[in-house]
């Protein structure tokens, strides 16, 4: 009986066998990656260590392992949604049909092959021995590959979608505190962004500092700052929501606070009492928009070999050098600026950060300071904040303001804002994805082609019912993720698989709802234009998804 067929005759006992199987299906997929672990982990060590030499030669497999361990988190998550939904009573009809697509097409991928990007596919025979291949194919993984992801299932998930009322497709879960935020900040998203993105898109103009002001007063930028510097010392569970709801409209909008979030993160981690108590109320205000400052030309995600330098004079620091990619600069007030201030260095060990003041610019005078230019860069997508290049030529800091007060550090202070990062940067890809959803929905429901609506259709609904399953997937990861960091739990593995689904769920859902829109897809009027344009860069800033692959697999070898 399926779990339709179930709900019509109101019989309980499928959905027990599914939570059932889907249990087993966890225990075996572990089983599988603990075998995947140990057979790459041999072919990339020199007697007990891991060799970075052939992990670099093996790198295929070695960013093999990280998708399949980010599918069988992803799965893990998605069964631990299912049962806090059952304690509930809230596991209902949607819930447990998006269940079990989600096991169906996930354990379809780790059998037969998980795409890496286009043309990138990672095939279990690669990274386990026939044997562990063959004990992975149990009784319930085997029925849930083969019966779970059906054409029949997406249909039905498609026709209570379109019952339903609410944006977020299934119950995500959420408790009740964290409900009202999301609810509060996509009503503000629907009434003050969602009319407008489209326009600042296409204008390529700086989101208003009217709309600034509104999220100040929301507390958007001291979310997470403590209530004793002025913020309102919410969780990251509570970041996330936000970020997504307000990405969901644009994400633009939604990466305002991303800046914020980064700034306060060094400041409580690696500040003075001083520079917290400067600096973290006004942030947690948005008295302070801040910036960030690290990427330079030619350095990508090689932040070791930075060249932009400080040398100090007195009680300053003067600043040479050019950095480029820096999000929202001219508007800025702050940036967390890292450089060199070891000339003797040529690793991360010579750098440091600084908190380094500015007047805000204007769109003909970007960057008034002494010692500082530079213009804007032009991009496809994620405009509302503009992107810039930047040439430091004795460009001055206070002494005072060097983060901590202690030279060498800036790689480590950096290295402890990156758990955050990735989570918001995962919860935006999850707005993102949200968005390119209901665009897709709308489209599908409203044009009409050969007499009925675009939905009738069994690849356009599929697609749609497929979106729906796959965002809720990589939102429990990015809330798990969450959960684990303000547990205060190391959770950089667990950041880095939200991060590394949830920017390839968003692509793949703009990619998919511009296909349903056809030509008109490519016509710039339409938002779903600019949806894919912004879902691109989430596969690339905050780590790009090959590094981000590298740095998971390094901790599941060393672990």
């Amino acid at each position: 009986m399926s779990v339709a067929e179930a709900f019509e005759t109101g019989g309980s006992p499928v959905m027990d066998d599914l939570l059932g199987k889907t249990a087993a299906a966890v225990e075996a997929a572990d089983a599988l990656l603990a075998a995947a672990r140990t057979n790459v982990r041999a072919r990339v060590s020199e007697g007990d260590k891991i060799s970075g030499t052939l992990i670099e030669r093996e790198q295929f497999l070695a960013h093999g392992l990280a998708w399949l361990a980010t599918y069988v988190e992803s799965l893990r998550q998605m069964q631990g949604w299912a049962l806090r939904l059952k304690e509930t009573g809230k596991f209902g009809e949607i819930e447990q049909l998006m269940l079990q697509a989600a096991f169906g097409e996930y354990l379809s991928q780790m059998l037969g092959g998980i795409p890496m990007s286009q043309g990138e596919i990672v095939r279990a025979r690669d990274l386990v021995g026939e044997q562990a291949l063959g004990a992975f194919a149990t009784p319930a993984t085997r029925a849930l590959a083969q019966g779970g992801n059906t054409a029949a299932a997406r249909a039905r998930i498609y026709e209570l979608m379109e019952e339903g009322s609410g944006t977020t497709v299934g119950d995500a879960g959420e408790d009740e505190d964290i409900a009202m935020i999301r609810d509060q900040f996509r009503r503000f998203s629907e009434e003050k962004v969602v009319p407008h993105a489209h326009g600042w898109h296409l204008r390529d103009e700086l989101i208003p500092i009217e709309l600034i002001g509104e999220m100040s007063e929301l507390g958007v930028f001291g979310l997470t700052i403590p209530e004793e510097f002025g913020g309102l010392g919410l969780g990251k569970m509570a970041m996330c929501v936000v970020s997504e709801e307000l990405s969901r409209g644009y994400i633009g909008v939604g990466s305002l606070g991303t800046r914020s979030e980064i700034a306060a993160e060094l400041i409580l981690s690696g500040g003075t009492d001083a520079q917290k108590t400067h600096f973290l109320p006004k942030l947690a205000s948005g008295e302070i928009i801040p910036t960030a400052v690290f990427t330079e030309p030619n350095t990508g995600s090689d932040l070791g070999s930075l060249r932009t330098r400080a040398v100090r004079e007195g009680d300053v620091y003067r600043v040479t050098g050019n950095k480029t990619w820096i999000t929202h600069a001219a508007r800025a007030d702050m940036m967390t600026l890292m450089v060199r201030t070891d000339p003797g260095s040529t690793d991360y060990r010579g750098l440091s950060m600084f908190l380094a003041e500015k007047p805000r610019g204007t769109d003909a005078d970007p960057f008034p300071a002494p010692g500082m230019s530079g213009g804007e860069i032009e991009v496809l997508g994620y405009r509302g904040m503009k992107e810039y290049e930047i040439g430091f030529d004795g460009f001055e800091v206070p002494a005072a303001n060097l983060l901590g007060e202690r030279e060498g550090q800036g790689f480590k202070q950096l290295m402890q804002t990156f758990e955050s990062a990735r989570i918001q940067t995962a919860a935006r890809a999850v707005g993102v994805a949200q968005c390119a959803l209901e665009l897709g929905r709308a489209y599908a429901r409203d044009r009409k082609q050969f007499g009925k609506p675009l939905s009738a259709f069994p690849r356009v609904h599929g697609k749609l019912a497929w979106a729906a399953v796959e965002t809720m997937i990589a939102r429990q990861l990015t809330y798990f993720s969450a959960r684990e960091k303000d547990a205060g739990r190391r959770c950089d593995l667990e950041a880095g698989m939200a991060k590394l689904l949830g920017a390839r769920v968003a692509w793949a859902n703009a990619d998919n709802a511009l296909q349903i829109h056809g030509g008109n897809g490519f016509a710039l009027e339409y938002p779903v234009s600019r949806v894919l344009c912004d879902a691109r860069i989430l596969n690339i800033f905050e780590g790009a998804a090959e590094i981000q692959a590298q740095v998971i697999a390094r901790r599941l070898l060393e672990a």
